[in-house]
């Protein structure tokens, strides 16, 4: 099957360990003793972050701000699932027996993951220039299927900007087993808890307190 995906995608993977790594979830590399992906989609978020970033430098004339929001947008975790399903990239990733019967596959944050990772590869075996090439192909044909979904980060952070003062966002708690775990965030303002949210991933997490603060509907100016 990788070698079908090595098609899709129009690469031919010198170190196929890293593809492999790539669509290797946790649950899958622990129960098999071999690496998983979460390094790769540390490394893969920010690739297509400044992939986003250069798109948008070098197509339009928009405002910094703008541009921030549109990024945010752009590689929030629900946009890079849409990418992930134009390629069905979740039939490609190994998981381990329990999170393939608890419908691990259609998991948001785990087909999010995957696909960072896999930038992650691509960048570490083919180089940046590929990298964005494959970016161009995967990422921007899709980019108005996007409007729909909702960035409340890049919205508090908007509002909270006109007033000149400064967001932070901090884990508080993390539980769970390492394939299934869930984070707890803060979003602050001056040291004040403006927003307190839950998620699967740290990104949903951020997203949800940054809601929760919207809908609060925090004196933010004082």
């Amino acid at each position: 099957m990788k070698n079908n995906l090595e098609e899709i995608l129009g690469i031919k993977f010198n170190d196929k360990n890293l593809l492999k790594e790539a669509l290797t979830h946790s649950s899958y590399g622990n129960e098999h003793n071999t690496p998983y992906n979460e390094r790769l989609e540390f490394l893969g978020d920010a690739v297509i972050e400044l992939l986003m970033s250069q798109y948008l430098y070098l197509n339009s004339e928009i405002s910094e701000g703008r541009m921030t929001k549109k990024r945010a947008q752009s590689v929030c975790e629900e946009a890079l699932v849409k990418y992930a399903n134009k390629i069905n990239l979740s039939d490609y990733i190994l998981l381990g027996h329990g999170e393939e019967l608890s419908n691990g596959r259609k998991r948001p944050a785990i087909i999010a993951d995957a696909f960072e990772a896999l930038f992650g590869a691509v960048y570490l075996d083919q180089g940046y220039f590929v990298a964005y090439d494959l970016f161009l192909k995967l990422v921007i044909p899709y980019l108005d299927l996007l409007e729909d979904i909702k960035d409340y980060k890049s919205t508090l952070q908007e509002y909270v900007q006109s007033f000149k003062n400064t967001l932070t966002y901090e884990q508080i708690e993390e539980s769970g087993p390492a394939h299934d775990k869930t984070y707890k965030y803060k979003v602050m303002m001056d040291g004040i808890i403006l927003g307190i949210g839950v998620g699967k991933t740290k990104k949903e997490a951020e997203q949800n307190a940054a809601k929760e603060a919207l809908e609060k509907k925090v004196d933010i100016k004082e």
